[in-house]
């Protein structure tokens, strides 16, 4: 299935993991069906709520072709491919391109962080070397860097580079490259929180954790505000938005796995250095979930 500018909900799954720490992948076919059939739009595999940066390079494309394998074609795939090491990005690109990926995730080099030149390099390695659609990720809270507003501009002319997911939280830099925003090139939620505030400068959707947990919901108040029902969509949102926030009492994703776990969804553990949410977390979170009528 091609990526077109995929409008709505973009789950960014989990990975679900045994016991012992293996991948289940009886799970991840549960997991899977349940979101199509609950209506998202498009599935983010290898995110960082998938915890690959815990995972082998045999591991994550094992997950890849399994998800694809399931998925089926039904909706689009993206892929989680970037990397701080710019070739390493770019194998891996090529990688998941041959074995089906509609569309690649490509996070900001962190670590190494990078000067604006070496950022727009790092980027467009990745997008020459494929014929797929790549999405920029910003989210510096995790990488310790922000991709600048000018390369966001110079890199949204790029004929592969489809669109950011930005995570940074912050509207004032949002506002800034949202004039890149046209039929090229895609404006993504990467905070479950202010998926409203980004539809309403442009947006196409929001790549969810929130999903994870509530897929229709997720996929109906995107639906909804694009389809020109905005007090609908923002009613919704804003009714849901204690849960949205809960999701993100501790570092993505102990949180989400704890919270599917609760309502008998196969989540299973986190990998280390990831453990365990602390109870009075637990506790607000349960109580979040109660409320809902999830659990």
């Amino acid at each position: 299935m091609r990526f077109e500018r995929v409008q709505g909900s973009i789950v960014a799954m989990i990975t679900p993991f045994h016991d012992d720490g293996s991948v289940n992948f009886d799970a991840l076919t549960f997991l899977l069906e349940r979101q199509i059939s609950e209506g998202t739009d498009a599935i983010l595999t290898l995110g960082t709520t998938g915890e690959y940066s815990t995972m082998s390079h045999e591991e994550d494309a094992a997950v890849v072709e399994h998800t694809i394998r399931v998925v089926a074609g039904r909706v689009p795939v993206m892929v989680g491919s970037g990397s701080n090491s710019t070739a390493t990005q770019k194998e891996m690109s090529l990688r998941y391109q041959s074995m089906g990926a509609d569309a690649l995730l490509l996070i900001a080099p962190y670590y190494n962080k990078a000067n604006p030149e070496g950022m727009y390099r790092h980027f467009t390695a990745a997008a020459d070397a494929v014929d797929i659609p790549c999405i920029l990720y910003n989210v510096p809270g995790r990488t310790g860097c922000s991709i600048p507003v000018n390369v966001v501009e110079q890199l949204s002319k790029h004929p592969r580079i489809a669109g950011i997911k930005e995570a940074s939280g912050d509207m004032g830099y949002v506002m800034k490259i949202a004039h890149c925003v046209g039929p090229d090139f895609a404006l993504y939620s990467g905070n479950d929180d202010i998926t409203i505030p980004i539809l309403s400068v442009g947006g196409s959707g929001v790549i969810s954790v929130y999903a994870n947990v509530c897929p229709r919901i997720c996929h109906e108040i995107v639906a909804d505000y694009l389809a020109g029902n905005q007090r609908q969509a923002l009613e919704k949102h804003l009714k849901h938005l204690q849960l949205m926030n809960d999701l993100f009492l501790e570092v993505n994703p102990i949180p989400v796995k704890s919270a599917m776990n609760m309502m008998g969804l196969p989540a299973g553990p986190m990998r280390l250095p990831l453990c365990d949410m602390s109870e009075p977390h637990r506790i607000d979170l349960w109580t979040t979930l109660k409320d809902e009528g999830l659990v």
